[in-house]
């Protein structure tokens, strides 16, 4: 893609988001979502490979339908109380339209289905975005919005970690395994919303770090299902002994990162008199750890069929800058400590 062009729709990408973020009003709130729909369009139609095209098409499609009950909740409720504020939904019905629509915009269960489908056919770069930056702008505008119906929350919050826990197992792509791993953790996050803010916000930053390495070890190793995986030993001897600890850091194993939010959540959740919904939402991270102890386990205790496909990939070096990736996995593996004090950034 040109670079001039790829770094307008970058720019679109990060207007859209901002707009959301320091809108009050819900039509440039609606703008801002609607901007970063269209500029990431092109970035995953780039490869003009059919199935490039089908997911650019799938997203478009379900992202319009989102952003079309996000305008008529908005109009609905400026209609019943005459407000135009984000922060002044008093009415159910408008309060609940806008969460569905929210949800489908981000992918929680179970408005889910085109996640995995859409992340399937993007390649592992453009799935990155997708993963992490596409929700931001929805996340702000649900934190912002403290929905009155906490009951749908709460069912959002655990159809999702459930349904992010199954449907990961049977999966041999890794693009779909990260998806429904989003699912997942976007249940986490939905789950602790209106009881505590800081730490879904806390959720959504180690969920961002983590994705981001995953996608880059993925990305590095040229790995798009689990078989892929085995060869990675004899191309990154130190990578392949440090991706276990990212996937099981996904999976929220103590002693990583991963398990600082879990941890946090369980506790509220506890502290709300919700023990039940903490102790299923607990289980649903145990179907998760299955798949990500499944990737580990191929990655690092499995050998590749020593064939001629198998083992050329050995000897094609990466040109992928290993910074951002040395980084991003040292705050994966490594943030479990500092709990207290970013708690405490958190909450002041």
């Amino acid at each position: 893609m040109n670079p001039y062009i790829l770094a307008i729709l970058l720019f679109g990408l990060g207007l859209g988001t901002t707009i959301t973020f320091a809108s009050s009003h819900w039509l440039l709130a609606w703008m801002g979502l609607e901007m970063n729909t269209l500029a990431i369009i092109p970035l995953m139609a780039q490869h003009h490979h059919p199935r490039a095209v089908e997911a650019t098409t799938k997203y478009f499609l379900t992202q319009a339908a989102a952003a079309a009950t996000l305008l008529f909740a908005s109009v609905t409720n400026a209609w019943l109380t005459g407000q135009w504020e984000i922060q002044q939904i008093t009415h159910p019905l408008p309060s609940t339209m806008i969460t569905l629509a929210l949800a489908l915009k981000i992918g929680l269960a179970p408005l889910h289905a085109w996640l995995p489908e859409v992340l399937q056919g993007l390649d592992l770069t453009t799935g990155l975005i997708l993963s992490t930056w596409q929700k931001l702008a929805p996340f702000a505008l649900i934190l912002q919005l403290q929905p009155s119906n906490s009951t749908l929350l709460i069912i959002l919050g655990l159809t999702s970690t459930l349904i992010g826990g199954w449907g990961g197992l049977n999966q041999t792509q890794l693009r779909k395994i990260l998806a429904y791993s989003s699912i997942a953790h976007l249940g986490w996050m939905i789950l602790i919303l209106q009881f505590s803010p800081s730490i879904t916000l806390l959720t959504l930053l180690t969920y961002l770090i983590m994705t981001f390495s995953t996608f880059l070890v993925f990305k590095l190793n040229k790995s798009t299902n689990i078989n892929t995986l085995a060869t990675s030993w004899a191309k990154a001897p130190a990578m392949t002994a440090l991706t276990p600890l990212i996937l099981l850091s996904l999976g929220g194993l103590p002693p990583l990162t991963g398990f600082m939010p879990k941890w946090l959540i369980l506790q509220e959740l506890t502290k709300q008199g919700l023990a039940p919904t903490a102790t299923l939402a607990a289980l649903s991270a145990l179907l998760s750890l299955y798949f990500y102890l499944r990737l580990s386990y191929t990655m690092t205790l499995t050998i590749s069929p020593n064939n001629l496909t198998g083992s050329t990939p050995w000897r094609l070096p990466s040109t992928q800058l290993t910074y951002p990736l040395a980084t991003s996995t040292a705050m994966t593996i490594c943030l479990l400590p500092l709990t207290p004090a970013i708690s405490a950034l958190l909450t002041s």
